[in-house]
């Protein structure tokens, strides 16, 4: 009776910690739509762009992702001027041709002060030519002035970062005007796919955990660091930046785990967020205090 009386306390204080954890961790996001209004205009854009082999390999993957990433896009602001770091051009042209930036540029990486300048065609009767600075994103200066920007995209970039994520983020918000957007795409270590994949004990949790095989490009090697939405969260707070907001999505090669669902469900974890890709975007407040190096992030 006395064990079974301490079980019965020890599942009460479990669950009150599981409550408290909630509700301290779900302050400030936002629930996902189920389908974002204008999702089908992006997937006809996209499926119009020009691209050889290796470009529409990577499209038929990655575009679902893509256009709900440009759902969250806005349109133009007083600038007229645009950044995405990492192009690969399928949504950089959409900034010029669609969305009314009048200056759309590109960041890569590369060392300092390169430049190249990629096209795509649209449709056959349309092309868009973008200019691509070259440096490191997590070292160096972005060759931009301040306050240059109304938008900034920064998709499936921030889990690569090897040694300073901050910086980044800190030089985008440096080049970014105040009330300009920042859209940031990463996978989502919490997600359903990843607890399926702990629970079971087989693989890796990581969403994306796999080395190139010989011949393939660097930008297909493991992720370095994901991130929960929570983490995304503080990620931008610490930056200075205000959640405008946060959604998650399942992943098609990922599309296990329900038993994992009904399982968090019935004891009380959070089950919102819990697809395994993370879209958000975030709004430059100058009057929010920033943190150079959030305690979540780095080692003290």
């Amino acid at each position: 009776m006395r064990l079974n009386a301490l079980g019965k306390l020890r599942r009460a204080l479990q669950a009150l910690d599981i409550l408290i954890t909630r509700r301290n961790y779900r302050a400030g996001y936002f629930a996902p739509p189920v389908e974002p209004a204008g999702i089908e205009r992006w997937r006809r854009f996209l499926s119009g762009l020009e691209t050889d082999e290796g470009t529409a390999e990577y499209l038929a993957t990655h575009a679902e992702r893509l256009a709900r990433t440009l759902e969250l896009v806005p349109e133009t602001g007083p600038s007229g001027r645009a950044l995405e770091l990492g192009c690969y051009m399928q949504m950089t042209p959409a900034l010029g041709l669609e969305l009314g930036y009048e200056e759309v540029r590109g960041g890569y990486y590369g060392p300092a002060g390169g430049r190249e300048v990629k096209s795509v065609r649209l449709d056959r009767d349309r092309e868009f030519h973008c200019e691509i600075d070259l440096f490191d994103a997590e070292r160096d200066r972005f060759p931009y002035p301040g306050d240059h920007f109304d938008c900034v995209l920064a998709c499936e970039i921030i889990e690569h970062l090897k040694t300073d994520p901050m910086h980044m983020m800190a030089e985008i918000r440096r080049v970014l005007r105040d009330g300009g957007a920042l859209v940031l795409t990463t996978p989502n270590c919490a997600s359903l796919g990843s607890v399926t994949r702990v629970l079971h004990g087989f693989q890796s949790p990581q969403v994306y955990s796999c080395y190139p095989l010989p011949g393939k490009p660097d930008g297909d090697s493991p992720h370095v660091r994901e991130y929960t939405p929570f983490e995304v969260k503080q990620l931008l707070e610490a930056a200075g930046f205000r959640l405008d907001v946060m959604l998650t999505d399942r992943i098609g090669s990922h599309e296990e785990g329900t038993w994992a669902y009904e399982l968090l469900e019935r004891n009380g974890f959070g089950t919102e967020l819990r697809g395994e890709q993370i879209y958000c975007r975030a709004i430059k407040d100058q009057g929010l205090p920033v943190s150079r190096y959030p305690s979540f992030l780095y080692e003290g």
